[in-house]
């Protein structure tokens, strides 16, 4: 199940209610262990939309603006970790699922990265969830920490191809889609250390 104590997983699920959107809160708590032995992290949720597309989503909560002396915004940072797990999950899944990074933007300041009619409000606050599809957002993010093995894009790019999540859950949403050939290639390495062997 969702990780209730965490408020942008929290009104992300809520958001999800709201627009009775189909969906499946993952344990997240628990690593899963593939058929070779390694584990990848667990998805937060699996999402439904109208079309065809099942979303496989990883939230990323995020105060826009974050820092206390200095602002930033657009902060999208994650981990290698994260992006390898989501990708194996497509790969398991196949065909019509979708790995997709929601940033679940906690508004703490007087801008907001959406239109304040495209706002959640929840538990007395406010959240702008933005979607970048996996593929997206591997093509163009860079390392900023080799010590924790983080990576984020440059705020241009990342501005350029997020969206407001409500365009990802419409019926003839278009978008960037990672091809079954493609996902194939993702795993294309693994499977041939495993012929080798």
């Amino acid at each position: 199940m969702a990780n209730r104590d965490n408020h942008y997983e929290a009104a992300f699920e809520a958001y999800l209610r709201g627009r009775r959107l189909p969906y499946v809160a993952v344990d997240e708590a628990k690593r899963s262990l593939l058929s070779d032995g390694r584990s990848i992290k667990s998805l937060d949720f699996i999402v439904s939309s109208p079309g065809e597309t099942v979303w496989l989503v990883d939230v990323k909560g995020r105060r826009f603006p974050s820092g206390d002396d200095q602002k930033q915004y657009w902060k999208n940072w994650s981990t290698r970790d994260d992006l390898d797990s989501l990708a194996q999950w497509e790969v398991l899944f196949g065909g019509r699922f979708v790995g997709l990074l929601v940033f679940a933007y906690n508004i703490v300041g007087d801008r907001a990265p959406l239109p304040e009619d495209q706002l959640f409000e929840f538990r007395e606050a406010l959240y702008g969830f933005v979607g970048v599809p996996l593929a997206d957002y591997a093509a163009s993010a860079r390392r900023i920490s080799p010590a924790w093995d983080t990576v984020a894009m440059p705020t241009a790019d990342f501005r350029h191809v997020a969206r407001p999540l409500e365009a990802f859950l419409e019926k003839e949403t278009i978008h960037q889609e990672a091809t079954d050939e493609e996902k194939k290639r993702r795993r294309e390495p693994q499977m041939n250390a495993d012929e080798r062997r």
